[in-house]
């Protein structure tokens, strides 16, 4: 018999899902494949920024019309501005770039061979490529945004078009169109947003397929019940249901979406937290229930059975017998305190200082105890941090610096706890970016002895454990599944679906064994966690 496929089951699944957001969407009528641009979105929410080294949502999906298949997916590093199909040749011309907020147009041209999905970047400089459109077989027209706007006023609505002509457009390297031809006066360019058309585009090839498209994105979190119901909250649904048969149960519907999922104490019910720009009442004003980003929702109906609204954005930990918030900001003068939600109400805890998106996110998996990512200089801190454990009772106590390399800047990530013991991912930050194996995981005792690291040098976006194997999800779209005792690779993937790639922002093992995958593409995934005949190196 075959082995039994990694991806068990696709829920939530739909059409050009790879894509997420689409910014144009082309149809080639003599190839019959069709090229969409889009964008899965970033990694970074208020209460977290944990795996935005080396990220990028933007997409380019090359899908046969026969079948809507993805046959290739490409990350661009900027987002997509233009596609053109080469008439000829199986070549696709996609124009990419942004203005970088400063005063520079960054981009590239990409060439996409779209029989095998080779990428190459044509251009020898960064430039933002407006436009491009074939003229026929050797020549290519582009519209090119000036290079910056130091002292262009009208460069934001300028742009440079120039031919390049090569006679084998498929034989084009990497940097091999260089500035000198791309030399032309600037004249008006308009910068056109396709993405209604695109939207429209994709729901007419879907319906003509039997099929329907919209837009799922960002899983940002999972849970896994034990009567095998699947939990997901994502961009546009706080929380959702999806029953053993693979049918959705129930969704509560949310303008911006749930960012954190978990389980309440009593058994019946789940906390979710959906994220929220700053909620400033007026005088003589309350912020109403209903725009509440906390709240507590039962697990049989979707019915929202309690809201908590705090002063200020918080996240939720995971904490034994009781759920606790941590306020990210805010105006306040003395430091932070944790919030202790229970029976009677939200109740002031113990100080928890300030919080910062990049160094203190530190979600913690299976937790006996509240934990938490303390500074302890206030004016600083993101300095200097220590792991706090926070008792039932709310007394806190710190267990041990985060970083076990005193002149290394550690930031914070996903976390599990592991009997005595906490197993934790993050990155090591110098102010130039994640270097190489510059991303950890390690195990550390409760009194801060280090067991085992494993490096890398993608940072984490989940992980979780059974205490005998510790399975990680990273940004760049591996799955790995380190020995828990002696943090030894076990297996290594790269997450695919369809044969197309797809990266895994939460994470959650079963009570049934297996794994329960959240994607940046609005997927949940059901995975095998113990692939036979897999032990690859990483």
């Amino acid at each position: 018999m075959p082995p039994e496929p990694f991806v068990r089951r696709v829920l939530g699944d739909r059409p050009f899902a790879e894509i997420g957001e689409p910014a144009l969407a082309l149809v080639h009528e003599s190839s019959r494949l069709v090229a969409v641009g889009g964008d899965v979105g970033s990694v970074q929410w208020r209460g977290g920024a944990i795996a935005t080294s080396r990220w990028t949502g933007h997409r380019i999906g090359i899908y046969e019309r026969d079948g809507l298949r993805c046959r290739h997916l490409t990350r661009s590093r900027y987002p997509v501005r233009s596609l053109a199909f080469h008439p000829v040749l199986p070549l696709l011309a996609a124009g990419t770039g942004r203005y970088d907020g400063g005063f520079l147009f960054e981009g590239e041209l990409l060439l996409i061979d779209t029989a095998t999905g080779a990428v190459v970047s044509a251009l020898s400089d960064a430039r933002e490529v407006l436009g491009v459109e074939w003229l026929g077989a050797t020549a290519l027209r582009l519209v090119l945004a000036p290079t910056d706007d130091w002292d262009n006023r009208l460069a934001h609505r300028q742009g440079h078009v120039t031919v390049v002509d090569r006679p084998d457009w498929s034989a084009v390297g990497k940097g091999a169109i260089g500035s000198d031809e791309l030399a032309a006066p600037a004249e008006p360019a308009a910068r056109t947003d396709r993405g209604g058309e695109a939207r429209a585009l994709l729901t007419e090839l879907a319906a003509a397929a039997g099929r329907t498209w919209s837009v799922r994105r960002r899983v940002w979190a999972v849970e896994a019940l034990e009567d095998g119901r699947a939990l997901a909250a994502l961009d546009g649904v706080r929380a959702e249901s999806w029953l053993p048969s693979g049918e959705r149960q129930w969704a509560v519907e949310d303008e911006v979406g749930g960012r954190q999922l978990l389980p309440a104490p009593d058994g019946t019910s789940l906390w979710t937290n959906a994220e929220r720009g700053h909620l400033r009442a007026g005088r003589g004003e309350h912020p109403s229930p209903e725009s509440a980003r906390i709240a507590r929702i039962a697990l049989e109906t979707g019915r929202v059975l309690e809201t908590v609204v705090p002063d200020a954005p918080a996240v939720l930990l995971a904490g034994g017998s009781r759920t606790v918030l941590r306020i990210l900001d805010g105006p306040r003068k003395p430091p932070a305190r944790l919030v202790l939600l229970d029976r009677t109400g939200p109740v002031d805890g113990p100080e928890a200082g300030g919080f910062d998106v990049f160094n203190h996110p530190f979600p913690v998996r299976r937790a006996s105890a509240a934990y938490a990512l303390v500074g302890t200089d206030p004016g600083e801190p993101h300095r200097d941090k220590w792991v706090m454990a926070v008792s039932a009772d709310g007394t806190p106590r710190r267990l041990f610096p985060h970083s076990w390399e005193p002149q290394e800047h550690h930031f914070g990530g996903p976390a599990a706890e592991i009997g005595p013991s906490l197993v934790y991912a993050g990155e090591v930050h110098d102010g130039q970016g994640i270097r190489p194996g510059g991303a950890y995981v390690v195990r550390r005792s409760l009194d801060g002895d280090v067991r085992w690291q494993y490096r890398t040098d993608h940072p984490a976006t989940a992980l979780d454990t059974d205490g005998e194997t510790v399975y990680v999800a990273y940004n760049s779209g591996a799955l790995v599944a380190l020995d828990a005792e002696d943090g030894s690779v076990r297996w290594h993937r790269a997450l695919e679906v369809g044969g197309a790639p797809t990266v895994a922002l939460s994470l959650v093992l079963a009570p049934q064994g297996h794994l329960l995958v959240g994607t940046v593409d609005g997927r949940v995934l059901e995975c095998e966690a113990s692939p036979a005949g897999r032990r690859d190196p990483a």
